[in-house]
């Protein structure tokens, strides 16, 4: 369903003429002010017996304005001095400052949002607003749980709890406090991140969850800032958290989190030694059988080998035949003037240079096998990642996905994690196995006379 904004900005001139025309004078006055008119599908109250409501969506998605005006929705009755559904109300935020600043004055905090005469008046003694019909909000701050003690509310809302240092304690005191009314309810507005207490609200079964990126709120967001952040993060693991509003998740024991990632985002070598193309071919090409993983990896290895540093510079892996992953895997290194295809032959043997050949009969190539399981290969390589030697280009969000589903235990995800199994190889090739063979030479000693 399309809300009254997206219909009014796709509307003729003399469609809008005739829908304001047939509205009286006091429906054109109130229409501004008509939350239900303009929202986006997110920003809506959903359907149902819930007690928690989470709009989880990313910067600039309106979660602020959803949280405000569904407390309006609350506390306003028909008239101005008419009571409405709630009159007691908690404001949570991490900071009283952040609580008054972005819910109460910011430009979709509630007064920006409260028509002339139901907007509520600010008493900063004690932290309070109170609407003409005599309903209050109290503001309270995450760094202290225990002023949740004591007050009793039938709604709440809470801004960026995924934020919050004190998270935990803080809603469990506003669960005890919210025991007024017949069916006491609570909005959380915030930009997921994976924390215990927002995971456990998320999969309550009284929580109802909706979610929005950043591009469903453009009409009123800076082109710029748009195009700056998706420049930035577009195609990242973290981009699909603070940019999709998705709730990316770090795995017990994962050998690679989001952070570590999130660590890759720096600058390039100026320039590489060497570029491999690595293939883990799939088992079989039958519809619904594995992807064939093909990652491309740069490295300079000027200076001493604590020095030497990698790049991912691409993902192409896909899933097809086996002509069509190996005319993809020569395309890759064609792409980037790779030096070498590295594949790993436990499944396809000889087969998988033939196939390669088809396609180029003189590219370098180099057939490996593997002798260990899947995570003693890969936790070198995810050493290297600790250790900051490995940088990521953008749009390898698939790739990182499987990556942080690789633990100590084995891989979580579904299928095989053959793109992490092609980066594995890339990394033996140009980092892992070069590095060895430096370290294992003999030191030459100068004796001097």
């Amino acid at each position: 369903m399309k809300s009254g904004a997206v219909w009014l900005s796709s509307a003729t001139p003399e469609g809008i003429d005739e829908f304001l025309g047939g509205l009286s004078d006091a429906a054109l006055i109130a229409l501004p002010w008509m939350f239900e008119f303009w929202a986006l599908p997110h920003q809506l109250p959903p359907e149902g017996a819930w007690k928690t409501w989470v709009i989880m969506g990313g910067r600039g998605a309106g979660k602020t304005r959803a949280g405000a005006e569904w407390v309006r929705s609350m506390v306003e009755g028909s008239g101005p001095l008419d009571p409405g559904r709630a009159s007691r109300v908690a404001l949570v935020a991490e900071t009283l400052d952040q609580a008054r600043e972005v819910m109460v004055f910011g430009d979709s905090g509630l007064l920006a949002c409260s028509p002339p005469d139901r907007r509520p008046e600010w008493n900063a003694t004690r932290r309070m607003l109170n609407w003409p019909n005599g309903a209050t909000a109290q503001l309270f701050s995450a760094h202290d749980p225990d002023s949740l003690r004591g007050p009793q509310f039938d709604a709440a809302w809470v801004d960026e709890l995924a934020k919050w240092k004190k998270g935990q304690d803080t809603w469990d005191q506003l669960q005890f406090a919210l025991r007024l009314g017949g069916n006491p309810q609570q909005v959380v507005t915030t930009t997921p991140q994976s924390v215990p207490v927002l995971k456990a609200i998320v999969k309550n079964p009284s929580t109802v969850l909706t979610h929005a990126p950043t591009e469903a709120n453009r009409a009123y967001l800076a082109k710029s800032f748009l195009e700056e952040v998706e420049t930035r993060y577009g195609g990242t693991r973290l981009g699909r958290q603070e940019l999709e509003g998705k709730l990316i998740d770090d795995l017990n024991g994962a050998l690679w989190t989001t952070a570590m990632l999130e660590g890759a985002r720096g600058a390039e070598p100026e320039r590489l030694s060497r570029i491999v193309v690595a293939v883990d071919p799939p088992v079989t090409s039958r519809p619904g059988s594995d992807e064939c993983g093909i990652v491309v990896v740069g490295v300079a290895t000027e200076g001493p080998v604590s020095r030497w540093r990698a790049v991912v510079l691409e993902d192409a892996s896909m899933r097809g035949t086996s002509t069509e992953w190996a005319r993809a895997a020569v395309a890759a290194c064609q792409r980037h003037g790779a030096d070498r295809i590295v594949a790993e032959v436990n499944q396809g043997g000889e087969l998988v240079e033939q196939m390669i050949r088809q396609q180029d009969v003189l590219v370098p190539y180099r057939a490996v096998n593997a002798t260990r399981g899947k995570v003693a290969r890969a936790e070198p390589v995810a050493a290297l990642y600790e250790q900051g030697r490995v940088m990521h280009r953008r749009g390898l969000a698939a790739l990182e996905e499987q990556m942080c589903q690789m633990t100590r235990t084995g891989f979580q995800g579904k299928g095989s994690p053959d793109r992490v199994d092609a980066l594995v190889w890339a990394l033996f090739e140009t980092m892992i196995e070069p590095a060895l063979t430096v370290q294992a030479q003999p030191q030459v000693r100068s004796l001097g006379r």
